[in-house]
């Protein structure tokens, strides 16, 4: 039997909870590997895009923001939601853009992972962004947010202090230190 198939859950019955404008959420019943019966809830989503920067300074670009769900100001790199049809590249240019105002010459895409992968299907498209010029942010009606631009290895202190939690940015963050090492960044 194939390791994949040794795992598999297979779905028998599927209920939606609730549709919404930025995620769904249904209720499965599945059938366990053993043949045991069990629930699963699934938040689904579009898929999403974020972007860690790189200045020829050195610097990053974060927003920091108020997020509901968790109560707190996060620092946290530019990210969004993938709109239907759009490619993951033009969604980071877009988010880039509106969010903190800038525009980059030079994308890189460095990773896809999943968020949540224990009760969300959401996927996220992680970018380098480089050769950067800066332009006036445009972010959405809803987000207030403040630009910050740090020098990257303090970006990458603020994951270790505990200020930065928010984990597409640590993932960022993690990969950009792992793209750049042995480079005049450090």
């Amino acid at each position: 039997m194939a390791e994949r198939e040794k795992f598999r859950e297979r779905c028998f019955k599927s209920e939606r909870i609730y549709t919404g404008r930025i995620l769904n959420l249904r209720r499965d019943l599945v059938a366990l590997p053993d043949g045991r019966e069990a629930s699963r809830e699934v938040v689904e989503h579009t898929g999403a895009v974020a972007v860690v920067t790189l200045d020829e300074k050195g610097r990053v670009y974060l927003v920091r923001q108020y997020r509901y769900p968790v109560g707190r100001v996060t620092l946290e790199i530019p990210a969004g939601k993938l709109d239907p049809g759009e490619t993951p590249e033009a969604c980071a240019r877009r988010e880039l853009r509106e969010e903190v105002g800038v525009v980059a010459r030079s994308w890189e895409h460095l990773l896809t992972f999943y968020s949540t992968p224990g009760f969300s299907d959401e996927i996220m498209y992680l970018f380098l962004a480089r050769d950067l010029s800066v332009e006036k942010a445009q972010p959405d009606e809803d987000e207030f947010l403040e630009i910050v631009s740090l020098p990257w290895q303090e970006a990458l202190d603020k994951v270790w202090t505990g200020e930065i939690k928010d984990a597409k940015t640590i993932i960022g963050l993690l990969a950009l230190r792992y793209k750049v090492a042995g480079q005049a960044y450090s």
